[in-house]
């Protein structure tokens, strides 16, 4: 027992020089397949101003080279990255963590802040969240674009459903924004525990939102964000059939998944509901448009730092509906 103590408290350091343009893309796929976090440097002794380091951590005993093997195929990367496996504290990933993540400005009068961070503005919105193992600190571009669609769109007692929940960060949000409820789900424990959390950080009650874990047999090809199927039963899980319920439903997820799951996220949307969706780069926005226009109309794109986010109205007079 003191031997698993001593691992858990341990954790493995990839270090992996890459091509600048593939660090974003690369970073989220090593999230989706193993990685507990990712995070950017760059060293003067890396060849040319082109290359930069993925910083990432992931659990002891995790097999590191599978992971990368699938992060790398996952976006259609020619060969896998050369890497170097450390060996590191646990408390000094988690210092490292803490210490990169600042409060973020989202627009005016709209702060993200660390559970440890003071609110640079008290009289603001503040979003309070601890990410934990979840995606989603509000520093990505679609973080942003989904806050920053979000913040147009509630106006006061709306159903808001956030699809792939992670940090629940989109979901706490709607409800500071001035939606009824939110309700948050994930395929994910990690990511379910972590949004309770940050929803107790923020002093939301479970009357105003609600955080489920997807039943294993609707993980896949229902929800599961990275494409990747698993056999995981697990205590608590519950089971997610409200369609046409919620006035809005955003999908912060990746190319693949929304393309696949575009039946079910749709179907949880009321006709006349707004439907957002981002995760995707700006290149791979015609694939989106074209799977989604048999359900959409006025549909919008916004754009940040080569990310996009879509929404559009669902249509009043789809099957099923």
């Amino acid at each position: 027992m003191n031997v698993l103590c001593s691992l858990e408290s341990f954790k493995l350091q990839v270090y992996m020089p890459i091509n600048r343009k593939d660090e974003d893309m690369l970073s989220e796929a090593l999230l989706c397949f193993g990685a507990s976090s990712t995070s950017i440097e760059e060293e003067d002794d890396y060849d040319g101003k082109d290359e930069i380091c993925i910083d990432s951590i992931f659990p002891v005993g995790e097999d590191v080279n599978t992971c990368i093997s699938r992060a790398s195929d996952s976006i259609s990367l020619k060969e896998i990255p050369s890497y170097e496996v450390r060996m590191g504290e646990q408390f000094d990933w988690i210092k490292k963590t803490q210490e990169s993540f600042h409060p973020v400005e989202v627009t005016e009068g709209l702060w993200i802040v660390p559970e440890w961070r003071i609110p640079p503005d008290a009289q603001a919105t503040n979003i309070i969240l601890n990410p934990g193992l979840a995606f989603g600190t509000g520093e990505h571009p679609t973080t942003k674009l989904c806050l920053l669609l979000l913040h147009g769109l509630i106006k006061g007692s709306e159903l808001f459903l956030d699809y792939g929940t992670g940090s629940g960060i989109l979901a706490i949000a709607a409800v500071k924004f001035g939606a009824a409820s939110s309700v948050g789900i994930d395929i994910d424990p990690q990511a379910i525990t972590s949004a309770r959390q940050n929803s107790a950080l923020n002093n939301i009650g479970p009357e105003k939102m609600q955080f489920h874990l997807v039943p294993s047999q609707n993980r896949s090809p229902l929800i599961d964000p990275c494409g990747v199927v698993e056999d995981q039963s697990s205590s608590g899980v519950e089971a997610i059939s409200e369609i046409d319920k919620y006035d809005v439903v955003i999908a912060n997820i990746l190319l693949n998944p929304l393309l696949d799951l575009a039946d079910h996220i749709v179907s949880y949307a009321k006709p006349g509901a707004v439907i957002g969706l981002s995760g995707i780069l700006s290149e791979q926005l015609p694939y989106i448009i074209e799977r989604y226009s048999q359900f959409l109309e006025g549909i919008s794109i916004t754009e940040m730092e080569n990310w996009a986010c879509v929404h559009g109205t669902k249509k009043q007079n789809l099957a099923g509906s």
